[in-house]
């Protein structure tokens, strides 16, 4: 029983640790990913050459407190449980550091159990990695398309560039098909991703003007 509690707690600290300085391997979702036939394009690119459009874009469209918070946002979350009883549609509040935490070292499930341990990896992400490692991790990991991870990939599969190239529209874009990305493209946009993504690249202005990504640019 001990030993399991110990294992339970030193597994998850010793790892983060580890990914604190190594990229991250293959995650759950990839290799559920390849059991259904869609391949795998990752490339791994440091934080500091990539551009900062979709740093500012995808701050704006999952996680616009993402500086100031401490791996939850309790008022995204008042608000879209609010929005959730009164729609269909249903609305996460999940931060950009607890999709971080399950992509990285968790499965793809919304049960208590995966929810608990999500929230335990956001704690120690948050306190051992910081900000710029969280946003360099998440971007170089986060599904943007079938078999396509990370900024580096997509950027390349959608627009024939690397990561450091991509304009705002571009990298707009590419936040906008975050929440569905095996239905949406950003390179073959439809009119819900244009306007999305619209709303997207005026966003990444207000966050550049009010220096709301400055914990990862500087």
């Amino acid at each position: 029983m001990i030993l399991g509690l110990l294992i339970g707690f030193v597994g998850p600290v010793f790892s983060v640790a580890v990914y604190r300085f190594v990229p991250p391997p293959i995650t759950f979702l990839m290799v559920q990913r390849l059991f259904e036939g869609q391949g795998l394009r990752r490339e791994w690119r440091s934080i500091d050459t990539m551009s900062p459009n979709l740093v500012r874009s995808v701050i704006a469209a999952e996680d616009a407190n993402f500086c100031s918070h401490h791996g939850f946002d309790l008022e995204a979350i008042r608000k879209a449980m609010a929005h959730n009883e009164q729609s269909s549609r249903v609305r996460g509040g999940s931060t950009i550091s607890q999709q971080t935490a399950k992509n990285v070292f968790l499965w793809p499930d919304r049960s208590y159990v995966r929810k608990g341990l999500e929230a335990y990896f956001t704690v120690l992400i948050e306190v051992m990695w910081g900000k710029r490692r969280i946003m360099e991790v998440y971007l170089n990991s986060i599904e943007f398309g079938p078999g396509i991870y990370g900024a580096e990939a997509a950027a390349k599969a959608n627009f024939g560039r690397s990561a450091d190239d991509l304009t705002s529209q571009q990298a707009a874009r590419l936040a906008a098909v975050l929440p569905s990305p095996l239905r949406y493209k950003a390179d073959r946009p439809g009119p819900y991703v244009r306007r999305r993504a619209g709303r997207i690249q005026a966003a990444a202005g207000t966050v550049r003007r009010d220096g709301l990504a400055a914990c990862v640019l500087g």
